[in-house]
């Protein structure tokens, strides 16, 4: 059954605030950051703590879409535009992994140019003058359509002058509420020498470990729509877009937040209600799996596949006669 969002039709965004729990007991560890920690702040509603970041949760989100063991897409989204990365015929990386996607030094700085000619070709109507975003949208859609919802900034100046830049049209943080610290702590204990060196990784250890407890945690989505349809995409791009983005978030609430070892949550419910619009539930995985496929061979005709080999050595070269130019 096909899933129909013609309800959508006149909604700017859909937003999801959707409540998680703990797996098991009340304590979870939150991200954390250099010289920092912990991210407690206070509102007008108490103390809150930032579970995940928004640039965190890309990534989580990206990786719903990718079969670590097979090291390629997942099967529901086989024959969907990225680049695929390889070193001596191994697979390397991918734009779906790597953190800038389509703007990854190991696509445009491998030493092996054909995909970075190809794209430079492609945009090279936006090398002067206002950005035409309806080319560089088609560009990311048919070379690396994750990068349409995800974001991404191509800041090379070979291309349009490093210009080109396209936000997220999909976003999402964990944040918690009504916290409390659970301070405990433990020892690496040594029992061949308890005394030894410590800095070479000998003797006992004692350590510190800083966890919390919520009254409330809610993962925040937020979905734009307008941002999806100014691409100017056609309307299957467009449904192929928005399906991607709700099965991104189906995918992850339905395995995929175990955040960290002692951070494994999960939704308090089954059934997903957006906040807006507020009658849109979102679809099971089941759905958007059945959707996700034919949206995907709606688009096959545009999408591209591309290998970009990896070749340390002429990476390095150009690196080496760059520093001798100078």
């Amino acid at each position: 059954m096909s899933i129909d969002l013609s309800k959508l039709d006149k909604t700017h965004r859909i937003l999801f605030n959707i409540p998680l729990r703990p797996i098991q007991g009340d304590r979870f560890q939150p991200t954390g950051f250099p010289s920092l920690g912990a991210a407690t702040y206070q509102t007008k509603d108490g103390t809150k703590l930032l579970v995940e970041s928004a640039q965190s949760m890309a990534n989580r989100l990206e990786a719903t879409l990718w079969d670590e063991a097979a090291q390629k897409p997942v099967e529901d989204a086989n024959g969907i535009s990225y680049i695929r990365v390889e070193r001596n015929g191994q697979f390397l990386t991918s734009s779906i992994l790597e953190a800038h996607r389509i703007n990854s030094p190991y696509l445009l700085e491998g030493g092996d140019k054909t995909f970075f000619e190809e794209l430079k070709a492609s945009l090279g109507g936006l090398a002067e003058g206002p950005i035409n975003r309806k080319l560089l949208a088609e560009t990311l859609f048919k070379y690396d359509s994750n990068a349409l919802l995800h974001g991404v900034f191509l800041a090379k100046k070979e291309l349009a002058g490093g210009r080109l830049r396209i936000a997220r049209a999909l976003s999402a943080f964990v944040e918690a509420e009504g916290v409390e610290l659970a301070a405990s702590g433990g020892v690496k204990n040594d029992h061949v020498n308890p005394s030894g060196d410590t800095s070479q990784g000998f003797g006992n250890v004692p350590f510190s470990r800083d966890e919390y407890t919520a009254q409330k945690i809610v993962l925040y989505v937020n979905l734009d729509l307008d941002q999806i349809r100014g691409y100017g995409l056609g309307q299957d791009a467009t449904r192929l877009l928005i399906v991607l983005a709700l099965y991104k978030v189906r995918a992850l609430l339905s395995g995929s937040l175990r955040f960290r070892t002692a951070c494994d949550l999960e939704p308090e419910e089954d059934s997903v209600f957006a906040v807006r619009p507020s009658d849109f539930v979102l679809p099971s995985l089941t759905e958007l799996s059945a959707a996700l496929k034919n949206a995907v061979q709606l688009n096959a005709t545009v999408f591209k596949q591309t290998v970009v080999q990896f070749n340390d050595k002429l990476s390095k070269g150009k690196e080496e006669k760059s520093a001798s130019q100078q």
